[in-house]
C-alpha cells in the first residue's frame, strides 16, 4: 500500500481551517501537498519490512559482542504525531561466526524510526529484527531521545532526554557484560 497524498491534503487543510487559517493564503497554499510529501517521506517505514536488510551476512571467526554506536534516527511520536529524535546504540554478540554488515544496522533503525512510534516499541522491534535475523547470543538497544511532545506542549521541559533499554540473550542474563556495554556506549 502507497500514501494517499490526497487524503492528506484534504485533512491538512482542514486542519488548517480549523485552527482559523485561510489555507488559500499565498504563503500557506501549498503546505498541504508539502505535508503529505512530508509524510510520504517520514512514514516510509511503514511499508518496508527492516529485515530484508539483513538477510546478507559475512562469515568471521569473532567471538565478542559488536556495538554500533549514535546511530542518529528521527520518529513521530503515534500519540501527538510530533517527532522524538536521537541516538540508537546497538550491541549484538554474533553466534556461529555470522556478522553483519554495520551499515545494516543503521537501515533497520531507519526503517523501525519510519513509523508512527513510541520509543519502547521502536528499541524492542529493532532488537527483536535483528535478534530474529542473525544467530546471535544477544541483542541490546539502548536509544537516547528527545521529544517534542515534552517540549511543545503539555509540561514543556526542553532538554529532557528518555533512555530505554531493551536486551535479549546473553545481555539480558549477564548484568556485568550488559554493564560493560554501557560503559563502553557512555564512552
Amino acid at each position: 500500500m502507497s500514501v494517499d497524498k490526497s487524503k492528506i491534503e484534504t485533512a491538512v487543510k482542514m486542519i488548517l481551517e480549523a485552527v482559523g487559517e485561510d489555507p488559500n493564503r499565498p504563503g500557506i497554499i501549498d503546505t498541504p501537498a508539502r505535508v503529505a510529501r512530508m509524510y510520504e517521506e517520514v512514514f516510509s517505514g511503514l511499508h518496508e519490512d527492516p529485515k530484508k536488510h539483513l538477510e546478507v551476512y559475512f562469515s568471521e571467526e569473532y567471538d565478542q559482542y559488536v556495538v554500533v554506536q549514535d546511530i542518529v534516527f528521527h520518529s513521530m511520536c503515534e500519540h501527538h504525531l510530533l517527532p522524538f529524535f536521537g541516538r540508537v546504540h546497538v550491541a549484538y554478540y554474533p553466534e556461529n561466526n555470522e556478522v553483519v554488515g554495520l551499515s545494516k544496522i543503521a537501515r533497520v533503525t531507519d526503517v523501525i524510526s519510519r513509523r508512527p512510534q513510541l520509543q519502547e516499541r521502536m528499541g524492542k522491534q529493532i532488537g527483536d529484527t535483528i535478534a530474529n535475523s542473525i544467530q546471535s547470543k544477544g541483542v541490546m538497544v539502548v536509544i537516547e531521545a528527545e521529544h517534542m511532545c515534552m517540549v511543545m506542549r503539555g509540561i514543556k521541559k526542553p532538554g529532557a532526554i528518555t533512555k530505554t533499554i531493551y536486551s535479549t540473550g546473553i545481555f539480558k542474563e549477564d548484568l556485568a557484560m550488559r554493564q560493560e556495554v554501557l560503559n563502553l556506549i557512555k564512552g
